[in-house]
């Protein structure tokens, strides 16, 4: 099983970011996907999350409205589009997988995203 984040970097605040996670190695149409974040000295904490039929939860307040997850069963790749980016938005963005949301079995490497002017 293998996991690989993109699409992060340092971004203006305000400004838009599109993640990707590329899987491979299990039958992603079946498994739920997840975006983790974790900034320095904080808690890893749940960014958003979209089961195997495609129904998907941003439990955040701090992230409704901005943060939107999405899957390509055929690319077998999950997105994570965030909007309107906050400083407080720079962490370490990681994806996971398991076979319902709340429930990881693998994780990738994670990709930082800095929000800073």
């Amino acid at each position: 099983v293998q996991l690989v984040e993109s699409g992060g970097g340092l971004v203006q605040p305000g400004g838009s970011l599109r993640l990707s996670c590329a899987a491979s190695g299990f039958t992603f149409s079946v498994y739920a996907m997840s975006w983790y974040r974790q900034a320095p000295g904080k808690d890893r904490e749940l960014v958003a999350a979209i089961s195997s039929d495609g129904g998907s939860i941003v439990p955040a307040d701090s992230m409704k409205g901005r943060f939107t997850i999405s899957r390509d069963n055929a690319k077998k790749t999950a997105y994570l589009q965030m909007n309107s980016l906050k400083p407080e938005d720079t962490a370490v963005y990681y994806c996971n997988t398991g076979l319902r949301i709340g429930a990881p079995l693998y994780w990738g490497q994670g990709t930082q995203v800095t929000v800073s002017s």
